[in-house]
């Protein structure tokens, strides 16, 4: 529907287009944009100071005309040619060098974590190693290893240890027992255990 009504649209627009923009050009003047109340009142300052200004902006001024031709602009390139100068001696010197290629090209192996530990730790701060072995530490044996101690050892803040500590936690793995394996409540023992204990089947 909104295709038949963009193309009824288009069409009643090209209607007569010819003759509409033949009249439109036959026109002796186009009608001003309306001006604003301001500018007007700007003309009207300017038209009191001088009744001839505007016949003065009608006529060329062969004044300005020859300052105009007297108006020379040069250019000496000077950041062009310090570029130029630069590149060509990194060129030169690459050229006297004469490096030698990379004799090793397998690719450098990955970091364990990711990203290459720092040889040097802030006090304040831990890398992701050191976070790791104290949260581990914490949830073997919290007595052991409080937050306060964990703070002390590599001097950080108490509250952001208790923090990381709160909120952090690594994976443990929890193998069942398989003596215990027909203990264990699963969905298919469910109904099982509805039965026995519901007989009668009441309610």
């Amino acid at each position: 529907m909104g295709q038949v009504v963009t193309m009824v649209a288009r069409r009643v627009n090209r209607f007569n287009v010819e003759n509409r923009a033949h009249r439109f050009l036959e026109r002796e003047k186009p009608s001003p944009a309306p001006k604003f109340d301001s500018n007007l009142r700007d003309m009207e300052r300017t038209l009191e100071l001088d009744p001839k200004f505007v016949d003065k902006l009608n006529v060329k001024d062969s004044s300005l005309d020859g300052r105009l031709k007297d108006v020379y602009v040069t250019s000496q390139d000077r950041f062009i040619k310090r570029v130029q100068e630069r590149r060509a001696a990194e060129a030169a010197a690459d050229k006297s060098e004469q490096r030698p290629l990379p004799l090793e090209r397998k690719t450098p192996d990955d970091f364990e974590f990711g990203y290459m530990e720092p040889p040097r730790i802030t006090p304040g701060h831990c890398t992701l190693r050191q976070a790791l072995k104290f949260i581990n530490d914490h949830q073997l044996d919290p007595e052991a290893w409080p937050a306060k101690k964990i703070a002390n050892e590599y001097k950080m803040k108490e509250p952001l240890v208790e923090n990381i500590l709160h909120y952090f936690k690594t994976f443990n793995m929890y193998i069942p027992d398989q003596k215990y394996k027909d203990t264990l409540l699963t969905q298919a023992t469910k109904p099982l255990l509805q039965v026995k204990s519901n007989p009668e089947g009441k309610p």
